[in-house]
Formats: structure tokens, C-alpha cells, sequence
């Protein structure tokens, strides 16, 4: 199993590669053809993935729930790198939240 180093590493490839493949050719390249398509249509593959990630919390292995965890992954990536927001702000605000009660930060929250 790779160390907690190795998890980071791969998460600012992956950002990297998106980055890298957001203004490629849509006929090579998976992110280019999604961006292509625009934000709403990427925030509903965000929506579909993270419906599918559920139903494989429910009824799925363990496998069939890593295979969709990461897609859901992948495609948040895709959206935050079409909005322009860095993983790092992402991580930078779990980071915030940390040792904050989940009831407590969300009460916080200005709605």
C-alpha cells in the first residue's frame, strides 16, 4: 500500500495531467472533450459519479466501490481544474476544518 506521500504525489499528477489535457484535442483526450463540452456538463458526470459511488456503497463490493470513489474523484478534479480552483484550496480548507466538530463548522457556515 503506497504511504500517505506517495497519495499526495499522485493527486498533483493527476492534477497536473488535467491541467495539461484540459485544452487538448476532444477527439484524444477524455478531459479536452469534457471541457469541450462545458461546466454544466461536467458538474452533471460529477453528479452521475458520485450517484454511482452511493449505489456501490449500498449494494456493491469493495471493489466496485473503489472503481467509483475514484471515478468521482477524477471528475471533481475535472470540474475544480475547469473553475480554476486549485486542489490546494480544497485541501487548504479541509486543513481549516480539522479537530472542528462537523456539527460545529457547519453551523459556522454562512449558508
Amino acid at each position: 500500500m503506497p504511504q500517505p506521500m506517495e497519495h499526495g504525489e499522485i493527486l498533483a499528477r493527476l492534477e497536473a495531467t488535467i491541467a495539461h489535457r484540459r485544452a487538448g484535442d476532444p477527439e484524444a483526450s477524455y478531459v479536452a472533450r469534457l471541457n469541450a463540452r462545458g461546466i454544466a456538463k461536467i458538474a452533471q458526470k460529477v453528479g452521475e459519479e458520485g450517484t454511482e459511488t452511493v449505489i456501490a456503497a449500498l449494494t456493491g463490493s469493495h471493489d466496485d466501490l473503489v472503481g467509483e470513489a475514484a471515478d468521482l474523484v477524477f471528475h471533481l478534479m475535472v470540474l475544480l481544474s475547469a473553475r480554476d480552483v486549485p486542489l490546494a484550496d480544497v485541501l487548504a480548507e479541509l486543513a481549516r476544518r480539522e479537530g472542528t466538530s462537523g456539527i460545529v463548522e457547519k453551523a459556522g457556515r454562512k449558508s
